[in-house]
């Protein structure tokens, strides 16, 4: 896996770059996760450096505390302090793993609490809407109601919709091979309806978006190409505005909703751990939160006394 050399000074540089070659083949993590810690660890070096620090070997906790303390001052998300603490953590403990440390300059230090909001989700009426915005049945007709059900049907993440391949995707068993991040696999089921919709486009629209370079790319554009992630949000905001619904939808508003109404319905929160490819089951919790709030809005909304004037 290449790893590209951190813009850290000194003598930083070279343990950011061991650590991250070390968690890109170790841990499997995206070649987007390890750029990520890698610019969150050239930050953090920048500071220290300019607090007199040398190296990694001479960081203290309280340093590392000052280097939080700024980045909130300067109105930083919680989350993406968190994530900037959890890369200096990670790296801490590779160096006490490399025996370059004694001991983990991160223990004890505190970070930001960060509070997951809920996630925003469609009503069942606004998603049935959604699905049948493609209307025709031209070739990108076909395409994007394809999309648009498997993205729903299954609760995909835009890149692995974008990056989907024919050889992942069983039609005849409703089965797909997902691979998620760090390159996980995991294999999800595909309803009914998106299967016939998958079928469809497959039989009577990709083959007129083919072209000589075409590979097994599942979803074309009119180059013969994959579709982007920027094209998927453009057709998921399209689609959207036609079906005249008000709120701002996005892709992963279909992955949201997928999980909600599964939950609704009486799914088994591991089930739909599983169907996400969620690492842990914490993040699948989130649901949980949904539907009492949708219980409480229906309640405000429609119970007699919350009616009277």
């Amino acid at each position: 896996m290449r790893v590209d050399h951190s813009q850290a000074p000194g003598a930083f540089a070279h343990d950011i770059d061991a650590f991250l070659a070390f968690i890109g083949l170790e841990r499997g993590l995206s070649q987007n996760t390890i750029a990520a810690y890698r610019r969150d660890l050239d930050q953090a070096a920048t500071f220290l450096a300019r607090s007199k620090v040398t190296d990694w070997r001479g960081v203290t906790r309280a340093e590392v505390g000052a280097w939080i303390h700024s980045l909130d001052s300067k109105r930083y998300k919680t989350a993406s302090l968190a994530r900037k603490l959890t890369a200096v953590r990670m790296l801490a403990r590779f160096l006490v793993r490399e025996k370059i440390r004694d001991d983990d300059f991160t223990a004890l230090l505190s970070g930001p609490k960060l509070v997951r909001k809920i996630p925003s989700t469609l009503s069942a009426d606004d998603v049935a809407r959604l699905l049948v915005a493609p209307s025709g049945g031209t070739p990108r007709a076909l395409r994007d109601r394809a999309l648009l059900e498997l993205f729903y049907s299954s609760g995909l993440r835009v890149s692995e919709l974008a990056a989907l391949m024919l050889q992942q995707v069983d039609l005849e068993n409703g089965l797909i091979r997902v691979f998620g991040k760090g390159s996980k696999e995991r294999i999800v089921p595909v309803g009914g309806k998106a299967r016939d919709a998958l079928t469809t486009y497959l039989v009577s629209g990709r083959p007129h978006l083919v072209k000589l370079k075409t590979g097994s790319q599942f979803f074309l554009n009119n180059r013969g190409s994959a579709l982007s992630r920027v094209m998927l949000w453009m057709l998921v905001k399209k689609y959207a505005q036609r079906a005249g619904i008000a709120k701002n939808v996005k892709p992963h508003g279909l992955r949201h909703s997928f999980a909600t109404h599964l939950l609704s319905g009486g799914a088994d929160l591991r089930a739909i751990q599983e169907m996400l490819g969620h690492a842990s089951i914490s993040t699948t919790q989130i649901y949980t939160a949904v539907e009492p709030q949708r219980l409480i809005e229906q309640h405000a909304k429609f119970h007699p006394r919350n009616r009277e004037k």
